[in-house]
């Protein structure tokens, strides 16, 4: 990146800036060319095969990344979505359902996206295998989730797993308990792109293996990248020809990602040439989610406007919960025939998020990523539909973990619904401390998981540790200081109580 920037620089100094840019431009696509052809040399077969492939949409990338002048938007440009394309869910669900639900579902797939590992929760392998209630794992209960509809409406909805190289081989091994389920699953995989030098520019691996330091020199470029994994994979190709014709993606760790019926019967009951390709739920914004990306009206065409996008100097302005209402919660509804169009016209644009990391030895690196819901302004007559909050019931961290594993939830055939007991609709605010960061860490501090129906806010800072039956109501706020401990009695109830200092209670 630097060498980049200097050399253009020199051009802007010698006057020939355009002819100057695009020369450094050439040079380095050349030299990533040479680099990638160097890769591919390391290895033979289907795994190079696929690598090509994979190196094909990462060059055309890579060459979009160079092109790139300035900011992707022009803040002045910015303009509010009109009324009618961000629809209120209600006005959706209030056309009811019609007879024949089965038929609009035998036209559905669920995509699932499958990509990431549980390490931010302190777990290795896939996220999607952690336990999130009763022993279920989140891939157990999407399982169960769409069992249920099939069973329910006699129909063929199959499951189809995202996955990256860093989950492909844990996940398949796992998806033989569901032989028998009444559920056909598919797994496709993402691409796996390099990480290049901040500095030069190239990659950093030296060859195709995933063993040692060569595996860091590699990642799956977000799940922006859908699109063209799904379709190479041939997977696409052949769930239209079964006739469907609607994919619903969502993060696997969504809970509140749900088939939503109201929803499908929307998309598949339009006329021809009004058939929306693409559905994206939004929900209202609270102070917690401030940083999503958000929808936007910018040059004729619904766009979704991220923060990485957006310039410094208006970053305060797009986390106002005033002027952006509402922000997108993954969940995606995309017409199949659609993305096959955009792929084969290569029509599919979504701006670029560049995003830096540094590797163990201290090397820093870019990886390039897209995100899936950045590709709203290529289809047709696209929209959003403002969601009740519950379809966005995200599990990032053991405070969300809590949330869902406690009596504010029920479980039912795998979808998680909020208590009747609950009098409020919203969900309590949970802050759990670095103690409680890992899985294990937390369950451990947890002899039951806490009464937690009337509780609005809890903080817990510290070592501490909660015995059974406990009870928490209204704002409780636990702070141990460093060096002391708290341990809750059993069936203690706590309301409107700040707790610190040190509290043991020891067996005698």
């Amino acid at each position: 990146m630097a060498l980049y920037v200097e050399g253009l620089s020199k051009g802007v100094a010698n006057g020939g800036m355009a002819q100057f840019q695009e020369t450094m431009r050439q040079q380095l696509e050349s030299s990533m060319h040479d680099e990638l052809e160097k890769l591919l040399d390391t290895t033979t077969g289907a795994e190079r095969e696929v690598s090509k492939k994979d190196f094909e949409g990462f060059k055309n990338l890579f060459h979009r990344f160079l092109q790139v002048k300035g900011p992707s938007v022009e803040w002045i440009k910015i303009q509010r979505p009109p009324e009618d394309s961000i629809q209120p869910y209600d006005k959706i669900a209030a056309r009811g359902l019609p007879d024949n639900v089965a038929n609009s579902l035998n036209k559905l797939v669920v995509v699932k996206l499958n990509g990431g590992l549980g390490t931010s929760m302190g777990c290795k392998g896939p996220k999607s295998l952690i336990s999130v209630r009763n022993e279920n794992t989140f891939l157990d209960l999407t399982v169960q989730q769409i069992k249920h509809l099939n069973k329910t409406y006699n129909t063929d909805v199959p499951l189809v797993l995202m996955n990256s190289f860093n989950t492909d081989e844990d996940t398949k091994k796992i998806l033989q308990k569901y032989t028998h389920h009444q559920v056909k699953i598919h797994t496709f995989n993402q691409s796996r792109y390099p990480r290049i030098n901040k500095e030069s520019l190239l990659p950093v691996s030296t060859n195709l293996r995933m063993t040692g330091q060569n595996a860091e020199g590699w990642y799956p470029p977000g799940h922006g990248d859908i699109y063209a994994s799904f379709y190479n994979s041939g997977l696409l190709d052949q769930l239209i020809e079964q006739g469907k014709e609607y994919i619903f993606v969502s993060n696997i760790d969504n809970l509140g990602a749900t088939v939503d019926l109201h929803i499908l019967h929307h998309l598949v009951s339009q006329p021809n040439g009004k058939r929306c390709e693409f559905v994206m739920e939004v929900t209202d914004k609270t102070r917690a989610d401030v940083k999503g990306g958000t929808l936007i009206q910018y040059e004729g065409k619904l766009r979704l406007l991220e923060i990485a996008q957006v310039p410094k100097a208006h970053v305060d302005e797009f986390k106002s919960v005033t002027k952006f209402k509402i922000f997108n919660t993954n969940n995606l509804w995309i017409s199949l025939p659609a993305i096959k169009r955009l792929q084969e016209q290569n029509a599919m644009d979504m701006e670029i998020i560049v995003n830096p990391k540094t590797l163990d030895g201290g090397q820093n690196v870019i990886q390039l990523e897209t995100a899936v819901g950045a590709a709203i302004k290529c289809f047709d007559n696209a929209l959003g539909i403002n969601v009740p909050r519950s379809r966005f019931l995200p599990v990032k961290t053991t405070s969300d973990l809590l949330l869902v594993m406690s009596n504010l939830y029920s479980l039912d055939a795998g979808s998680l619904n909020m208590s009747p007991k609950r009098e409020f609709p919203t969900t309590p605010h949970v802050k759990l401390g670095s103690s409680f960061t890992k899985v294990q860490e937390y369950l451990i501090r947890f002899e039951s998981i806490p009464d937690m129906l009337e509780l609005d806010h809890l903080t817990v800072s510290g070592d501490v540790t909660f015995g059974k039956n406990v009870s928490l109501k209204g704002t409780v706020i636990i702070i141990a200081n460093h060096g002391d401990r708290i341990d809750i009695p059993a069936g203690s109830m706590l309301e409107n109580k700040i707790v610190s200092g040190n509290l043991r209670i020891l067996d005698h």
